[in-house]
């Protein structure tokens, strides 16, 4: 029973570690500064967010994306924001006749235009199938953001902003991909509208 409470309180501590990195990382906290301001004024300009992730990073991508085009914090007007996954006849098609590598970028040369924010999630910064959506999204002039793990992976040097959480422990970065998420969420949201 011990080593299980110690495991437990383990895994509770290694995820305040690696918050408490990023909290005494003010390069990281500018960059999550200025990437919400650069939102905010997309959205003001009728541009939108996209997100696209694997596995649990599709869920943070879904997620996100609810933030935005949901609510936040209060009821306000939905801003337009989408994960790129959600219509699975979509992603199982052109998995089927183009391969998985091009579940996003697909669908991204259809709807991703000039101002848009493209967020690609991925722990290893690797996903082939997130480095052709850049691709696209760096053709149609769209500010690219890479949430990643430490190294960042090929995405860090393909992207116009690079969020690499300082761990290799994958559900120790999908916890401050979401932690980091949210924050943009508010700023963007508190920036925007005018809290009730």
């Amino acid at each position: 029973m011990g080593s299980k409470i110690e495991q437990i309180k383990g895994v509770i501590a290694e995820s305040i570690r690696v918050k408490n990195e990023i909290l005494n990382n003010p390069e990281m906290i500018a960059k999550c500064e200025e990437i919400s301001m650069k939102i905010a004024e997309a959205f003001r300009q009728d541009k939108k967010v996209l997100f696209c992730g694997n596995g649990g990073s599709a869920a943070d991508a879904q997620h996100l994306a609810a933030e935005f085009s949901g609510r936040f914090y209060f009821d306000r007007p939905p801003l337009d924001a989408e994960a790129l996954h959600v219509n699975s006849s979509y992603v199982t098609a052109v998995g089927n006749d183009y391969g998985y590598d091009q579940v996003f970028s697909r669908v991204l040369k259809a709807k991703g235009r000039k101002g848009d924010f493209l967020f690609g999630i991925s722990t290893s910064g690797n996903s082939e199938n997130i480095l052709k959506a850049f691709e696209v999204a760096r053709e149609r002039g769209m500010v690219i953001v890479a949430m990643t793990g430490a190294s960042g992976g090929k995405m860090k040097d393909n992207c116009d902003y690079l969020i690499n959480v300082p761990s290799s422990d994958t559900p120790r970065i999908q916890e401050s991909h979401i932690m980091l998420g949210h924050i943009i969420c508010e700023l963007v949201e508190a920036e925007l509208f005018e809290r009730p």
